[in-house]
């Protein structure tokens, strides 16, 4: 046996060793599992009866690469790094076959090119994703990839970083075989015909970069311009180019030594560091921390939709993309028909595009079952209500469901602002209560905010949170306030926004700086998109719960004049018939300038530096309050939210990552700056106390 046992196993059959990587769940190369290769190979080596090695893995996975869980730790780079295993198995003087199943990505691709003869499962899903977390292959995958596939085809898989099925390579130096009928057996057949034939043992360092026409060096500097104009914002793909140019022009040895330089580097970059941060923080987003695990679930077999506008329509889609029937509620036959025809219509488009096929278009229409009364809800395991956000009308909802549906199932409510307790309270079963927020258009949008009551059941909160990764969502939990984390830092942005828009900024300039920051959208062609009516009936709902706290903003006078966005063809903008451009109106400039008379206001000149100063750092601080009162777990799950459902640009990491990046100090200062300006809302621009804490001892949200 290795000398690390929970991390690979070793047995001889016949005349071959077989070291099989045992680190669940996708054999992350950890220092366990590298010193436990290095350990199999040295006893296979020192068998005489040992004639070849097989290196195996899971039928899940080969390898999946670095092992996440060692980030940060000192085995990180402890000897034998993986630099130092693939070297002991280049130079293995017995051939050392690598059997690929399920997927052998980044490290765990660059481990398998080490071997010297690869086999692999025809649907082996192979690939070097680096480049996704701002970085390049570190372990020679840019300089034994060309040698193996070609130049074209591995600069398309560093760059792109997307896998590819081992099937498309054999018959190439990467794959030697594909195996169709059970893996181990295939390659302890393949490792024993390579010893009878004395095959000799090939090493993906002596082969040479094939040439490609037009010319490599024209090939490679069209490969510049193209990733150059596609990846503005961040270096790493232009730096994969570089380094596979390398493997084109330097001796072997000379490209790794390039290869590891260029991959150090990007390593230091705030580009990298975002989106390391955004992998670790989608995964910690997925662990609430008083819900154990192993949790049972409820079985959610078949789901229950109130609504089909366009929320509900979208919701619904997610579910029958999937296989999960819908039952799908309308008050009237006319508005049933036209959801209806919407799921259609988008299907046909997607089947136009070549994404599905016709027949998927009847299978998915099949899985609803329309309905005009709640009678349809009696067998459901879940339902989601899309109703007009109203509290009254959200209360006749949810009492009738009480009444209507079986005992266990799940009541979820896709409100983005109003209290889940309430609702939850008009039941006689507020555990089985959830909020479910999805954001428009739900069939596309990634984010779903999971909005855990005070009562909801610790097993309705798991299934919401495994449901939600099964329609393919990025489920983050959030505590109840208004707005909860998304929207309730939405309206402190706005707020901050809108202050700068009364000094004396344009809505376009404000857009403009804040797209150019790298949000995907301005905040009021969001608005404008969003529909100003939405905001507009909750500032009227909290204006009758408290008048004196009312503050009046130009979106009021907008959307009292009729100007509710896009779906009006005006808002902060004009927006011609068929058409989505921002057009720039004087009617607005006019109602903008009305309102700062009124309000006693005198317009000055706003830089854009202080608009991102203060439209980010107002999301800042209201996120270190969201934090502080447990609303949501952890910081990163606030850059989760943002970064899925609100267009934050992900080469900065979210909002928080980017006051740690900025220095949190920095940020309480210019808070404390703008807070102590002439005619500044001082309480609104106070620092939260958590971030005046990490400021003060030097600590960071990540």
């Amino acid at each position: 046996m290795s000398n690390q046992p929970t991390s690979t196993q070793y047995d001889v059959r016949g005349s071959v060793a077989v070291v099989t990587l045992n680190n669940p769940p996708v054999n992350g190369l950890g220092y366990g599992l590298r010193s436990g290769i290095v350990a199999g190979l040295d006893k296979a080596l020192a068998d005489p009866k040992v004639t070849a090695i097989v290196l195996i893995g899971s039928d899940r996975a080969f390898s999946g690469g670095a092992d996440v869980k060692e980030f940060g730790t000192a085995n990180a780079g402890k000897s034998p790094n993986l630099p130092d295993v693939i070297k002991a198995l280049e130079n293995s003087p017995k051939p050392v076959v690598a059997a690929i199943g399920g997927m052998a990505l980044g490290g765990g691709l660059e481990l398998a090119m080490g071997a010297h003869f690869r086999v692999a499962k025809g649907d082996a899903n192979l690939g070097l994703p680096e480049v996704k977390l701002g970085l390049l292959p570190g372990a020679g995958g840019t300089q034994r990839l060309p040698r193996l596939i070609g130049l074209e085809a591995a600069l398309n898989m560093i760059v792109s970083g997307a896998p590819v099925p081992a099937k498309k390579f054999e018959g190439s130096p990467l794959i030697d075989a594909i195996i169709e009928g059970d893996l181990l057996d295939g390659a302890l057949k393949f490792a024993e015909k390579a010893v009878a034939d004395k095959l000799p043992l090939k090493r993906a360092r002596d082969l040479k970069v094939k040439p490609v026409a037009p010319g490599t060096e024209a090939f490679l500097q069209f490969a510049r311009n193209t990733v150059g104009a596609t990846s503005k914002n961040f270096p790493a793909p232009l730096k994969c180019v570089e380094a596979v140019a390398a493997a084109t022009t330097k001796p072997f040895d000379e490209g790794l030594k390039y290869e590891r330089e260029l991959f150090q580097a990007l390593m230091l970059t705030n580009e990298s560091r975002a989106l390391r941060h955004i992998f670790n923080a989608e995964r910690a987003a997925a662990k609430i921390p008083d819900v154990p695990e192993d949790t049972k679930l409820r079985d959610i077999k078949k789901v229950g939709m109130i609504g089909a506008g366009t929320m509900g329509v979208g919701i619904t889609m997610n579910f029958i993309n999937v296989g999960i029937p819908v039952v799908l509620l309308e008050m009237k036959q006319e508005a049933l028909d036209k959801g209806l025809k919407t799921i259609r219509t988008n299907y046909e488009n997607s089947a136009k595009k070549g994404k599905i096929t016709p027949a998927q278009i009847e299978e998915r229409m099949a899985l609803i079952t329309p309905t005009l009364t709640y009678d349809g809800f009696k067998d459901v395991d879940l339902v989601i209500e899309a109703v007009f956000e109203s509290m009254e009308v959200k209360e006749q909802v949810f009492k009738t469901l009480d009444e209507v549906c079986k005992p266990g199932a799940i009541l979820a409510s896709n409100t983005s602002a109003l209290n889940l307790d309430k609702i939850a309270a008009f039941t006689k079963r507020p555990q089985d209560v959830v909020g479910l927020h999805f954001f428009s258009p739900a069939n596309v949008m990634r984010l779903l905010e999971v909005v855990r009551g005070e009562k909801t059941a610790k097993d309705v909160l798991a299934t919401s949170m495994a449901l939600a990764k099964k329609i393919k969502k990025m489920p983050v939990v959030s505590g109840v306030c208004d707005g909860f984390i998304g929207n309730r830092i939405v309206a402190r942005y706005g707020a901050a926004a809108n202050e700068a828009l009364n000094a004396g900024a344009s809505p376009q300039q404000i857009d403009k700086a804040l797209e150019k920051f790298g949000l995907a959208m301005g905040i009021y062609r969001m608005g404008d998109l969003a529909g100003l009516d939405i905001g507009y009936a909750g500032r009227k709902r909290r204006k009758e719960a408290n008048p004196e706290a009312y503050i009046p903003i130009v979106a009021d006078r907008l959307a009292e004049a009729g100007r509710f966005g896009q779906k009006t063809g005006a808002g902060f903008y004009k927006y011609e018939p068929g058409k989505r451009d921002a057009i720039p109106d004087p009617a607005v400039d006019k109602i903008i300038e009305d309102f700062r008379k009124e309000r006693g206001m005198t317009a000055r000149k706003v830089s854009d530096e202080e608009i991102i100063e203060r439209c980010i750092y107002a999301m800042v601080n209201e996120g270190a309050r969201i934090v502080e009162e447990g609303i949501a777990a952890r910081a990163s799950d606030i850059d989760v939210v943002y970064l899925n459902g609100y267009g934050f640009p992900a080469h900065r990491g979210g909002p928080m990552l980017y006051a740690d990046t900025v220095g949190l100090a920095n940020v309480v200062r210019a808070l404390r700056r703008i807070a102590a300006e002439p005619g500044a809302d001082a309480k609104f621009w106070e620092p939260a106390p958590l971030l005046v804490k990490l400021a003060e001892e030097g600590k960071t949200f990540s």
